[in-house]
């Protein structure tokens, strides 16, 4: 049996991790993937159980734990294999939980990232005839692609078993150890060294608030609401509004209309709709410069393009919109920019944080990225819909405790493009929510030459506020117990000498992928109240001491916001 390896996390790995620390323990299931797998008519319960243990000693990702310590830097270990335990659920009704049931609280456990391997397993029998295959897995071990690659394997030895002809998969050719071994070295050291230049110079040119027309006074995106409301995207408490609300609108006719248009000016059907939503927000907030995290899978050709594991990160993406171009001039636009952040695509994210923080420190206020847009193909999923429908979906109680202001997400279907929305209410009401959608439909179907002007027209929201500049925070009154703790832990994690409470976490020399261990210690001596947000934000630590509140036990979870989301 071969001992256990460590590694550092890859690149793509950090994102995930700060991400999964930002969440508090109730709210970490919803960085889970479900992957689900029909399951041809005669394999056997054995032959599934071989399936997924096959796939688990082929690829080390899916045997890893992730840890806080024993050094200054997480690292993932890789476990030996070992059969994983596989879940029966079966469809008939005698005394034993359903399916729907067993899925549901695999989906909803949070993995322990220490001791756990990020995939659950469970295969649903009829007449003890299995039916599918439905694994849970932890997004720190995979990404969109990998799932594809996971079910085209299960696929394949199914199939096999089937034929009763034995499945051939390539061999493995790296693993993410190796993967974290290359980006160690001099060669990525520079790629990464000229992609943080880039971004550097972009944080720069940064509106301080992308939402500064839209966004209600005192607004904090670490303190949400705790009302929930209703489907229609109203609160349920007169008077009061909820942190977040969450639409879809699903739309046939726009699957061939950005196909149509990405072929014209030859470009991916994802920058056609890129466009469109910049349209859409330069409209809204009415300011010059609209930016925004978009994702890059990093699988260029290359030997690692193939390691199973996160390899994606976001990457900002920020247009000029002052001269209210036309949609075809913003295309044009959108591309170069979009291709421009995909070149430098190649860096820590956790370092880049770092940057945004700095840039904070520099301006003496807060940078806020504020929304992130994802598009993604889902070959297999069908709308069948006929017509554009719009719906309201339950608060996002999960996505309200990160620093984002909205998420985008565009999923291109066999017969539809369904477009998710989630919009903090401190920014856009559910009027404006339902505007921008439907908007955003129009934009798309309207032609080239449509301009900005012409949509905010179309679009019927109401005039930005005019911008005014935030005030810099105040320096907070002195927690001489609370400055002492946070100083002692920034400077035992970090490996600092002195730490002068006047900066911020990153200005005294505190390393981003070391603050979930921050707050780890912080909670091991009995405070409480700090998050990942605070930390990576420009407020000096003396600022920050304010948030610490002594806790009773030290198991105390640090990453807990103080307030509590309530489910609608």
């Amino acid at each position: 049996m071969s001992a256990a390896k460590n590694a550092n996390l890859c690149w793509g790995q950090r994102y995930m991790w700060l991400k999964y620390h930002r969440l508090p323990p109730g709210e970490r299931h919803d960085t889970h993937i479900v992957l689900r797998l029909t399951i041809p008519h005669d394999v056997t319960v054995a032959n599934c159980r071989a399936a997924i243990n096959y796939l688990t000693r082929r690829h080390e990702s899916l045997r890893t734990t992730y840890h806080l310590d024993p050094g200054p830097e997480p690292r993932q270990q890789v476990h030996p294999p070992a059969a994983l335990p596989v879940i029966l659920a079966t469809t008939e009704r005698d005394g034993t939980p359903a399916p729907a049931e067993i899925v549901e609280r695999l989906g909803a456990t949070a993995f322990r990232l220490d001791a756990d391997w990020p995939i659950r397993a469970c295969v649903i029998t009829t007449g003890g005839v299995p039916k599918q295959i439905v694994l849970v897995l932890n997004h720190l071990a995979v990404d969109a692609w990998t799932v594809r690659e996971i079910k085209r394997e299960l696929t394949v030895q199914c199939a096999g078993f089937s034929s009763r002809r034995p499945a051939a998969l390539e061999p493995v050719r790296n693993q993410p150890s190796d993967l974290a071994r290359h980006e160690s070295s001099a060669e990525a050291t520079a790629v990464a060294a000229r992609s943080l230049a880039y971004w550097g110079a972009e944080i720069t040119r940064l509106p301080a608030d992308p939402f500064a027309t839209r966004r209600a006074p005192d607004d904090d995106p670490t303190l949400p609401d705790r009302e929930p409301v209703a489907l229609d995207g109203r609160p349920l408490t007169p008077g009061r509004e909820p942190v977040a609300r969450s639409a879809a609108l699903t739309s046939p006719s726009l699957l061939d209309a950005v196909r149509h248009i990405a072929a014209a000016d030859q470009v991916w059907p994802s920058l056609v709709h890129v466009t469109a939503y910049t349209a859409m927000m330069a409209a809204y907030t009415g300011l010059g410069t609209v930016a925004h995290l978009s994702f890059s899978g990093n699988r260029e050709p290359g030997p690692y393009a193939g390691v199973m594991t996160c390899m994606f990160a976001p990457m900002l993406v920020t247009v000029d919109c002052h001269d209210d171009p036309t949609f075809a001039q913003l295309l044009r636009r959108v591309t170069e920019r979009f291709e421009l952040a995909r070149t430098h695509s190649s860096a820590p994210y956790d370092e880049v944080v770092e940057l945004v923080s700095r840039e904070g420190s520099r301006r003496g206020l807060p940078i806020r990225l504020g929304s992130e847009v994802n598009f993604i193909k889902q070959r297999s999923s069908e709308a069948r819909a006929r017509r554009t429908t719009f719906t309201w979906k339950p608060v996002p109680t999960a996505w309200a405790y990160e620093e984002m202001d909205t998420y985008f997400r565009i999923d291109e279907w066999r017969d539809a493009v369904v477009v998710g929305f989630h919009a903090r209410s401190s920014v856009m009401g559910a009027g404006d929510m339902e505007r921008f959608l439907r908007g955003y439909e129009t934009v798309l179907l309207a032609g080239a030459d449509i301009r900005i002007s012409d949509i905010t027209r179309l679009a019927g929201f109401s005039p930005p506020a005019p911008h005014s500049a935030p005030t810099p925070d105040k320096t907070p009154v002195s927690a001489p117990e609370a400055e002492q703790a946070l100083a002692e832990v920034v400077r035992q994690v970090n490996g600092l000498g002195e730490v002068d409470l006047s900066d911020s976490y990153t200005l005294a020399g505190g390393r981003a992928l070391r603050i979930p261990r921050v707050l780890a210690l912080l909670a091991a001596h009995g405070w409480a109240g700090a998050t990942v947000h605070h930390l990576t934000g420009p407020q000096p630590l003396r600022a920050l001491a304010r948030e610490l509140t002594p806790e009773i036990t030290p198991e105390a979870v640090i990453e807990s916001p103080r307030h509590v989301l309530t489910q609608p």
